[in-house]
């Protein structure tokens, strides 16, 4: 039942920051896969295997190569799990990684990519627009990257997914984001969904200013409780075993389907989005 084609979506470059994959856009349907905080112990094992058995037309990896995203520790902690999925992966930095960004996660990207890892960019398929954001950069409202923001999403309509390692919104251990807020406050109206790590969980909230945060940071990293209260309403939380979201797109229509590591389903939702015009 997980197994799909893999659709043609070669990387073109747009901008030194910006890169789209114009080929992914005609993709009348895709499946796109989203894990973050993955872990290479029994657990995260074999969610991996099942990514990598469904084979997706784009794989979100939401950040942290544990435990400091040194060279190393991507060739052992994070290459035999995703490294398979790497010509089809886009990726976001992590916290955990960002110190030794360029000796880890830069030169890693770049070797797999065959061309400098941007610090944030666009791709599309299946009628959607894919927005890295990188939360480990400056994020206000008058950084760089909310001016790229800006432009990125000035056409109108709604459907996009952004990703970002750390959440707005999160009732996991390290909580709500206020620092996410600006670029939330852009999304506004131009996004139907955030996906985030960070948290160790899996979690879906009820709609906010027309985004749904969605947490898939259940990747094999530890088992951690959900402490937090969050100002968004929390629909759905999951902790243990890890797990991952599948995203089935078509043009105007996303479904969001949390699995756990045994291919079982835990959650289903879906979403409707405005076509991107212009």
């Amino acid at each position: 039942m997980l197994a799909i084609g893999l659709a043609a979506a070669a990387w073109t470059a747009a901008s030194p920051t910006t890169q789209t994959a114009d080929g992914a856009a005609r993709t009348r349907s895709a499946t796109v896969w989203a894990v973050g905080d993955a872990y290479p112990n029994a657990g995260g094992r074999r969610l991996a295997a099942l990514v990598r058995r469904a084979r997706p037309d784009l794989f979100l990896y939401l950040g942290d190569v544990y435990e400091t995203g040194t060279a190393p520790e991507f060739l052992t902690a994070y290459e035999p799990l995703y490294g398979s999925l790497a010509a089809r992966t886009m990726p976001t930095m992590g916290n955990h990684e960002y110190a030794n960004r360029k000796a880890g996660y830069e030169p890693y990207w770049a070797r797999e990519r065959g061309s400098p890892m941007p610090r944030w960019m666009n791709r599309r398929i299946a009628g959607w627009e894919i927005l890295m954001l990188n939360s480990e950069t400056p994020r206000d409202s008058a950084s760089e990257q909310a001016r790229w923001l800006r432009r990125a999403v000035r056409r109108p309509g709604t459907c996009r997914i952004a990703l970002s390692h750390r959440p707005r919104f999160s009732t996991g251990g390290h909580g709500d984001e206020s620092s996410m807020e600006p670029l939330w406050q852009l999304l506004r109206g131009r996004a139907r969904l955030l996906l985030s790590g960070h948290d160790h969980d899996l979690q879906r909230f009820a709609d906010r200013d027309g985004i749904r945060q969605i947490v898939s940071g259940a990747g094999g990293r530890a088992n951690l409780p959900l402490p937090r209260r969050s100002a968004q309403t929390l629909r759905f939380a999951h902790r243990w075993p890890p797990g991952a979201v599948r995203l089935s797109l078509s043009p105007g229509r996303a479904r969001i389907d949390f699995v756990d590591a045994g291919g079982r389903l835990l959650d289903r939702s879906e979403v409707t989005c405005r076509r991107l015009r212009g």
